[in-house]
């Protein structure tokens, strides 16, 4: 029997709460539990999806796994190579100085996260010149490269980033990730601040250098119509938590959790055919408050399938009877029977 191979990443029991102060003398009164025990494995060269609302935690996970934060609590085991295993959570800031190269983070916004005042040459050299990787005629050579991989013309390289368009400078963003040759890159919502007519490229890129590179990416977005296309397994998480897991096929075509359901109901369809095929589920009331979540299942004051036990007794995130690599935090996911998104094709052929 063939061992599986070890997973790049896992997350295991991840917890990020921040404090909530009040007073004169700042005392901390609460938590905001914005990430919650939170577990999941990211293969190598695979693209994992982290989906949910605005305010879910799936940014704060992201910035955990880069070590932005310095989590709360629970492990990040990162493995170089196949027998190579640290906790990315317990190093300290000098420690993680060469796990850094390898763990790279694409931001959301490419106006903001490009600094003004400096040329490209200058931002994404600068990448090279702290890590000691290239220096003299070889740096100019190596931004040029990385430049004209990800589209953009060398001699752009002296220009300012006002001089370019949101996907050029989102090229830029993705140039100065490549530069130190990742293993495994976060993509916080890479796509979300860009004009539609342009995402399609920018996620086009990511899939070739992905190929091209062997690139590992954990793709955060609230845009499922997107997720669909680019990632192998998706999580779904809710108020810090995770919902469900499952190959992006299966979330799509036969979601578990009550709150996928209506997450996929919301995905565009974008032939007005077969629009009568899919109605909306409008969730009642806001979302949870991470600094005083219901008791229970979170989710149950929206929940249209809620039953006593799920206001009282919080669900486990267990594994489908069905399907080994489908896991779902629900009472009654057994006994449900769930809506998935239209597939358009699909419903192409049967309109025929």
């Amino acid at each position: 029997m063939v061992e599986p191979t070890p997973s790049l990443l896992e997350v295991r029991n991840l917890s990020m709460w921040f404090p909530r102060r009040s007073g004169l003398l700042g005392r901390n009164v609460s938590y905001v539990k914005a990430v919650d025990d939170v577990s999941f494995t990211v293969q190598r060269g695979e693209t994992l999806g982290l989906v949910g609302e605005s305010g879910c935690g799936k940014t704060t996970v992201g910035r955990c796994v880069v070590r932005m934060y310095r989590p709360t609590g629970g492990e990040i085991i990162y493995r170089a190579k196949d027998t190579d295993a640290v906790d990315l959570a317990k190093l300290t800031r000098d420690e993680l100085k060469p796990y850094r190269q390898q763990i790279r983070l694409i931001f959301q916004d490419p106006y903001s996260s490009l600094n003004p005042r400096m040329t490209v040459f200058e931002i994404v050299s600068e990448v090279l010149k702290v890590n000691h990787l290239a220096a003299g005629s070889d740096l100019e050579d190596r931004v040029a490269l990385l430049l004209k991989r990800v589209g953009l013309r060398p001699e752009y390289m002296r220009r300012y980033p006002h001089a370019f368009s949101g996907g050029e400078r989102q090229r830029i963003v993705i140039a100065r990730a490549l530069a130190t040759n990742p293993q495994l890159v976060v993509a916080d919502e890479a796509i979300s601040a860009l004009d539609v007519s342009i995402r399609a490229q920018i996620l086009n890129l990511l899939k070739d250098l992905q190929e091209e590179f062997g690139l590992t990416y954990l793709f955060i977005a609230h845009d499922l119509s997107v997720i669909r296309h680019i990632c192998d397994r998706v999580n779904v998480m809710y108020v810090g938590k995770l919902a469900e897991l499952a190959e992006a096929s299966a979330l799509y075509a036969h979601p578990k959790h009550p709150y996928t359901e209506a997450l996929m109901s919301a995905v565009p369809i974008h032939n007005p055919r077969h629009r009568s095929q899919q109605q909306r589920i409008r969730l009642e009331g806001d979302v949870a408050d991470p600094a005083n979540p219901p008791s229970g299942c979170y989710f149950h004051p929206r929940c249209r399938y809620a039953i006593e036990r799920c206001q009282t007794e919080a669900p486990p995130l267990e594994v489908m009877w069905e399907d080994a690599e489908h896991f779902v935090a629900c009472h009654r996911a057994k006994e449900l029977s769930l809506r998935g998104a239209v597939d358009e094709q699909l419903a192409e052929v049967e309109t025929v």
